[in-house]
């Protein structure tokens, strides 16, 4: 028997007979994080997908927000002619879509096609890369992401066609916590915390949050790959439930210039022989914790600037780091102190580090894997943190900052002696060039508030 929402092929095989399930979503994650893949028909799932694979074009590793190939890759270009990789399907993630009707979804890893080889620039590749580092010295890896995003009254397509001006938050006040501000989206909400629990991840809470109309939905911490494909389907889920409504939802990091950011805070911890690693007796400021704790904690810290832009990808992220916002703007840690960059809760078994610079923009596989392979490179090389600070970290200004733009932290990344060796070469030169194609197309773009600034007065 399978966890809720999660189906074998056994049980697949018996909901297609009877007609419970007739549509297969097959799926991986784009740079950018989006879902992208096939729908296929479950009769032709079981028959053959499941056991031989499917493809995919491989400019899909390539392309921009807009779909359009991009040139100057070496994986895939016109000259090589756009072949194409292997979907391979991970059973453990196949799973009821159960805001879908009669639909099962499952996540796949992408093979090359010549090779059978995983895609050493996809995503899911990435992250698993650092857990087979992980897995070593016979560790597992704990985590979640906290993922706030704001709900709209306006739908998806009312928003393209307003130029997303004008529109309509889910919320007239500060809404932190506060109940009866949920209440009038629990129709929404409600409906999302159900869904998602009947598709096999279990939802801890939600709740409003410091912005109008923005919202936060937690879901319950799990080993650290099956957590990045929750996220997804979180997301997907989020965005298709709200389309059916007539609704909308954004995980940009700044929506508005004058309301808070949306994060991604990702909580992580190590385990062995099913105790969690991080516990110990040393003191380190206020927390008792192992050398373990302690070095991965240093690690985690000071890769920060070698790896941002897989914290924070786009234009759009960098516009979250204001002082005195929730949102972290300075590389230091603290017990319990929500303007560090690095949160350290909890207590023996429950200890972990909270690392609060991830927007909600960002690719939870990309975030996961820069955020291991920091830590576990803080080990190898016993790398110590600073000491704990206490107090208002936001007036702190002799602390290191983090970068203020994408092409700044682009330079870092691209230049990164340790980015090339835990990811290597090819995947710090493939995402360099990502990076440096979105702030390009910024870069070019004549924005509204040029328009607004300039039209007139220059």
């Amino acid at each position: 028997m399978s966890k809720k929402g999660f189906l074998t092929q056994q049980e697949l095989e018996s909901k297609v007979e009877d007609g419970l399930i007739e549509t297969i979503v097959v799926a991986f994650t784009d740079h950018y994080g989006r879902l992208m893949g096939k729908r296929v028909d479950a009769d032709y799932f079981l028959e053959t997908v499941i056991k031989s694979g499917t493809h995919g074009c491989n400019y899909l590793l390539t392309t921009d927000m807009a779909m359009e190939p991009v040139p100057g890759y070496e994986y895939a270009n016109w000259e090589l002619g756009y072949g194409d990789f292997h979907l391979v399907p991970d059973l453990a993630t196949l799973r009821i879509a159960d805001w879908l009707d009669k639909t099962a979804l499952i996540i796949c890893d992408l093979h090359n096609e010549k090779s059978h080889a995983l895609e050493s620039i996809a995503p899911r590749s990435i992250l698993k890369k650092q857990l087979d580092e992980l897995g070593k010295d016979d560790m597992q890896c704990f985590a979640a992401s906290e993922l706030e995003y704001y709900l709209l009254e306006n739908s998806y397509k009312q928003a393209f066609e307003q130029n997303y001006h004008n529109l309509t938050p889910a919320g007239y006040y500060l809404e932190d916590y506060h109940i009866m501000q949920g209440t009038r989206n629990e129709k929404y909400t409600s409906a999302v915390r159900r869904h998602l629990k009947n598709s096999g991840i279990q939802v801890e809470t939600s709740k409003g949050e410091w912005g109008l109309g923005q919202h936060e939905l937690n879901v319950k911490y799990s080993e650290v790959l099956p957590m990045a494909d929750n996220h997804i389907v979180y997301k997907q889920c989020m965005k298709e439930v709200a389309d059916a409504m007539g609704l909308s939802v954004t995980f940009m990091a700044k929506f508005v210039s004058d309301q808070a950011g949306s994060s991604s805070h990702i909580h992580m911890s190590l385990w062995k022989d099913g105790k969690n690693a991080f516990s110990g007796d040393t003191s380190f400021g206020p927390v008792k914790g192992s050398d373990l704790f302690r070095w991965f904690l240093g690690g985690w810290i000071k890769h920060v600037p070698d790896v941002m832009p897989f914290y924070a990808p786009t234009i759009n992220s960098y516009k979250r780091f204001v002082d005195g916002s929730w949102a972290p703007t300075r590389l230091a840690w603290s017990y319990d102190n929500r303007t560090a960059g690095f949160r350290v809760v909890g207590s023996g078994q429950s200890l972990r580090i909270e690392c609060r610079i991830p927007g909600a923009d960002c690719n939870p596989y990309l975030a996961f894997a820069a955020s291991l392979a920091s830590g576990l490179d803080g080990i190898r090389n016993k790398i110590e943190p600073p000491e704990c600070f206490v107090g208002d970290i936001y007036a702190a200004a002799h602390l290191p900052r983090v970068p203020y733009t994408l092409a700044e932290a682009t330079a870092m990344f691209e230049h990164s002696k340790f980015a090339k060796e835990v990811f290597g070469k090819e995947v710090v030169e493939h995402y360099t060039h990502f990076f440096k194609t979105e702030q390009r197309a910024y870069d070019t773009y004549v924005t509204d508030w040029e328009r607004k600034r300039y039209f007139e007065q220059i």
